[in-house]
């Protein structure tokens, strides 16, 4: 098989009012673990170029059993809640302070060590 399981359809809606079909487990070293693009709870749009919309889930799981050694997926990426305050417009970047607010004054730090030790070095 392909290495995941799917839930979904106009018959099985896995979310209210969608009958898409999603991504429900991925196989620990079954194909798509191992391809590693795949991720749990992406929504399918079609398999092969063929449309998974409105199809009942046993027509969708037949889809994909005779999907052949090749498979070509268009998936909608499920997006990740974000963490904080309610409100928060999710603008990309994550909770906690920015790298550069650790490195650069971590590098300024290393580049003032090393000048003071070149310049005690030259007076000895």
């Amino acid at each position: 098989g392909l290495g995941f399981n799917i839930v979904g359809g106009t018959d099985q809606q896995y979310i209210a009012n969608d009958s898409s079909i999603y991504v429900s487990r991925i196989k620990k070293d079954g194909a798509a673990y191992l391809d590693g693009r795949l991720q749990e709870g992406d929504k399918i749009l079609a398999i092969n170029g063929k449309d998974l919309k409105d199809l009942r889930h046993k027509d969708a799981v037949e889809l994909f059993r005779n999907a052949g050694y090749y498979v070509s997926l268009k998936i909608q990426r499920r997006l990740q809640p974000q963490n904080g305050p309610v409100g928060h417009r999710g603008d990309g970047e994550s909770g906690g302070l920015p790298l550069a607010a650790i490195l650069v004054p971590g590098l300024a730090l290393a580049a003032t060590t090393v000048w003071i030790l070149l310049r005690y070095r030259q007076r000895m």
